[in-house]
């Protein structure tokens, strides 16, 4: 993990909880990626992409060209760190140091929608408001009506369940 590079690209919330971290330049596929808006996209002045769903997203860190997206049906292996936006950690599989599986279609709408933008390679933090998340519903740490952030490394794409 490249810390200084998450670190640049965090929103403030997110920097207080990662005491010992310095901005650094980002890397030039990140800078590149980060300034590719995807159609039905808008880039705001802090270089987050917002979807027409409402997901926004930044790209911190760009997977090789030519990497194939997973599709809806298909299951993908990532490793992934999900905070409140309070700066809480509720999940993370970089600190069980084991990457997760599993369908691109079995996970919460906002990381259905983005890990179908995303490539392997790719590292994506993730603003993922409460409709796109849990919603209503409180689950395990995560309050009601959250909005949730998650910065989401795609390991590899597995193919259809």
């Amino acid at each position: 993990m490249n810390r200084p590079l998450i670190c640049s690209s965090l929103s403030a919330a997110l920097l207080l909880l990662m005491p010992g971290c310095e901005s650094s330049k980002k890397s030039e596929p990140a800078q590149k990626a980060a300034a590719t808006v995807p159609a039905g996209g808008a880039l705001s002045a802090d270089g987050m992409v917002t979807t027409a769903s409402g997901l926004r997203y930044k790209v911190l860190t760009a997977g090789p060209a030519g990497g194939k997206s997973p599709a809806l049906n298909d299951s993908v292996t990532v490793h992934y760190r999900g905070t409140l936006t309070n700066g809480t950690v509720f999940d993370s599989s970089y600190d069980r140091g084991q990457p997760a599986t599993f369908g691109v279609n079995q996970v919460i709408p906002g990381w259905t929608e983005a890990l179908q933008l995303m490539k392997p390679g790719d590292v994506f933090l993730l603003y993922i408001p409460s409709n796109l998340g849990y919603g209503p519903q409180s689950m395990g740490a995560i309050p009601a009506n959250s909005d949730l952030i998650f910065q989401v490394q795609l390991l590899q794409v597995h193919g259809a369940l």
